[in-house]
């Protein structure tokens, strides 16, 4: 829903009816992940129906199209999926050898009236996650949601989920809300399984979980050439980038205009501070680029020592060596120096600074996905690779 949220927010508050369908589950190739959402709403002036955002990248549009606006006039949300049985597949254009589960429903003010207050959370950063109700033997239940967000000190609950809305029962409503909790402390969305009244065993009842977390982190340390490249594919691959460097003549806001934060202070001092404020989680990659071991050694003892998606430092073969040894006199044990990419990125042939990012940012989204890092002319098997949770 993110991808079209303005879009959304914007018929809502007028009070328009719109419908829309989202992606909750995927198999094999699929082209769009979960969450991915298609509205159909009202054109301007009396015009026909129009479409924004999309669910496969062009593939099922125009079948997904048709159901949203029935949907959107009887108010009856179904759950479809698109498949690849060969009459289904060429019938839709879905030939890429993917499936979608596709859960289509009508969104107005009377069916999501938390929306304008969802859409404030993720605008501000804050996390909130949406559950809803894909499948249920219940015609009732089919469509309801959730709104949850975590819960703090002074609410009472700390640490537990602060819920808005009902599942019809208190057990199904208690089971989504602790699960999609856990989800949206790892930025996931999945569709999760329960029985009818919410029977963690059970079948029956399917529930999407949308997780809106604030973006994830991208730490640069080395406030170089090669880090303005960095921080501009980092920034296009919707990381939250900060540039820290203890060199205030080199780390200013000028020379990285694609960072949000350019920051003076000793790197490893910067990542205990933002370790201890709460802002750094699984999701966090950390790049150390200025090869010097005055700086690179004290913030990656720490950062190898933290659960971190990705933890990289450039240097020549000659310098790896040197700070594996000055790593390994510090204390780091050796599973923690095996988390370690070094020398950073893929092997590309990269030489400018804009390639080496390129190299940086592939093996970032390589070891988020499980890739191999290998041509895909020189693999077989699936494209897309599951998410691995970090």
């Amino acid at each position: 829903m993110r991808d079209v949220l303005n879009e959304l927010l914007a018929w809502w508050r007028a009070g328009h009816t719109v419908g829309m369908g989202t992606v909750v589950a995927t198999f094999r190739s699929a082209p769009r992940p979960p969450g991915a959402a298609m509205l159909v709403g009202p054109g301007d002036d009396g015009a026909p129906p129009v479409a924004v955002g999309s669910v496969s990248g062009g593939c099922v549009e125009g079948a997904v199209f048709d159901l949203a606006s029935e949907v959107a006039t009887t108010g009856k949300p179904e759950l479809v999926r698109y498949g690849i049985s060969d009459d289904d597949a060429f019938a839709v254009g879905l030939t890429c050898g993917g499936i979608l589960d596709v859960f289509v429903e009508r969104v107005d003010r009377e069916s999501f009236p938390d929306l304008d207050e969802v859409a404030g959370d993720i605008a501000a950063g804050r996390p909130v996650a949406v559950a809803t109700v894909v499948e249920h033997p219940d015609e009732q239940v089919l469509g309801r949601r959730l709104v949850i967000r975590p819960g703090d000190a002074t609410d009472g609950v700390a640490g537990g989920p602060r819920v808005s809305g009902s599942l019809g029962t208190a057990r199904l409503t208690d089971a989504v809300a602790d699960d999609a909790l856990g989800l949206l402390a790892g930025g996931l969305s999945e569709t999760l399984t329960y029985g009818p009244d919410g029977e963690r065993r059970g079948e029956g009842c399917r529930v999407f979980v949308s997780s809106y977390a604030p973006r994830p982190r991208m730490l640069v340390f080395g406030a170089i050439d090669f880090a303005a490249a960095t921080a501009r594919v980092g920034s296009f691959l919707g990381y939250r980038v900060t540039v820290c460097d203890a060199r205030p003549v080199f780390a200013t806001a000028t020379r990285f205009p694609d960072a949000d934060e350019v920051v003076t202070d000793w790197p490893h001092r910067y990542l205990a501070a933002e370790v201890d404020a709460g802002r750094i989680d699984g999701r966090t990659v950390v790049c150390v680029l200025t090869h010097d071991p005055k700086f690179d050694v004290p913030v990656l003892e720490q950062a190898l020592r933290l659960d971190l998606a990705y933890v990289g430092a450039m240097g020549s073969r000659r310098t790896h060596d040197d700070r594996l040894a000055r790593l390994v006199e510090a204390g780091v044990p050796e599973a923690d120096l095996a988390r370690l990419h070094s020398p950073i990125g893929l092997d590309l042939g990269s030489r400018t600074p804009e390639e080496t990012a390129v190299s940086i940012a592939a093996e970032i989204v390589a070891a988020r996905w499980g890739g191999s890092g290998e041509s895909l002319t020189a693999t077989g098997g699936r494209i897309h690779r599951p998410p691995r949770t970090i």
